[in-house]
């Protein structure tokens, strides 16, 4: 059983995650939005604060002010519980990731990781099907035609690339015989899985953009598609909380992609800490750059890309993958 220091050390993690990844989730809104305005050679935000810095801040005012409203016929309890629905499943996933090496403290060795689960991608799988959730409840209780259409597609699109997400790792679990995300990073304490598995990592990131509904595959919030799909009917906060999901799932994969295929925490020179942060902060940028560049996808060339390009071709890296295991000597 564990005694108090370990309760008290496990909720101080717990609260130093939720701070940083909320934290960075509301600046990564202001970093995009300027780093957008750079790619394309435009006016970022510029008036509120020096050099926009308090634009976050702004935004939260206005949602938070924004009347509150409720369509005629929708179900409350599910129209409510939406939004929490796509955003508390991306922090819960931050529990299994290790963000460095273990530490000395109080006469005792603290992971820094929530909880080593030897199931952990099991876990990190069973969570990004549960955000699946958040889209469908937040189309179909909203009592509108548009917005359960707009539901619909996008259950379809993340249902579609969860399948390809976990294709790709199945070759990194042959790898280290263990769904353990502490044993996977160790497993990259020389030679990170990307030198082994770069196709398994570009199938792994195209099916990241996919769940995180970022160019070119935001179809389900697309303001030309269906009068901005599945959250047309939202307003104020709960609008707002939406995209605080989607923010904090381009952090907490961005860390996730870092754990798999990246090394972790691995790195020379630098604090194990410091490398963590700087991979992951590496993918929020790709991220934001893929939005500045890429044109979006016709929903039939999504399904397309998913089921009969990257799906065939994830099936044969994990053949490769087991024929490359049992002739390795």
């Amino acid at each position: 059983m564990p005694d108090l220091i370990d309760i008290l050390i496990i909720i101080a993690k717990l609260g130093t995650i939720l701070v940083v990844i909320l934290s960075l989730a509301a600046n990564l809104v202001l970093a995009e939005r300027r780093m957008l305005a750079w790619i394309q050679d435009r006016q970022g935000p510029n008036r509120v604060g020096p050099q926009g810095l308090l634009q976050p801040l702004a935004d939260l005012i206005k949602l938070v002010t924004k009347e509150d409203l409720r369509p005629a016929g929708a179900d409350k309890w599910l129209f409510l519980l939406a939004p929490a629905m796509a955003a508390i499943p991306a922090m819960l996933t931050f529990a299994v990731v290790p963000f460095g090496s273990p530490v000395h403290l109080l006469g005792r060795v603290i992971t820094l990781q929530v909880v080593d689960l030897n199931v952990g991608v099991l876990f990190f799988m069973a969570l990004s099907s549960i955000a699946v959730y958040g889209i469908t409840l937040g189309g179909w209780a909203s009592n509108s035609k548009y917005a359960l259409l707009g539901g619909i597609r996008g259950l379809a699109q993340l249902i579609s690339y969860e399948l390809v997400m976990g294709l790709s790792l199945v070759p990194v679990v042959m790898l280290t015989h263990s769904f353990s995300l502490n044993e996977i990073v160790a497993a990259q304490a020389t030679v990170p899985f990307l030198l082994y598995q770069p196709l398994a990592f570009l199938l792994f990131f195209i099916s990241l953009l996919a769940e995180c509904k970022r160019t070119p595959f935001d179809i389900p919030e697309a303001e030309s598609e269906l009068v901005a799909g599945f959250h047309t009917e939202y307003s104020g906060l709960r609008f707002g909380l939406f995209f605080v999901g989607e923010y904090l799932n381009i952090i907490v994969l961005g860390g996730v992609a870092a754990t798999f295929f990246l090394g972790g925490w691995h790195g020379p020179f630098l604090p194990p800490l410091v490398w963590f942060c700087a991979k992951v902060l590496a993918f929020c940028f790709v991220f934001i750059w893929t939005r500045g560049t890429l044109p979006r996808l016709r929903s039939d060339q999504l399904m397309h890309l998913c089921w009969k390009v990257l799906t065939p071709v994830a099936l044969g890296n994990i053949l490769c993958t087991g024929w490359w295991l049992t002739i390795k000597p």
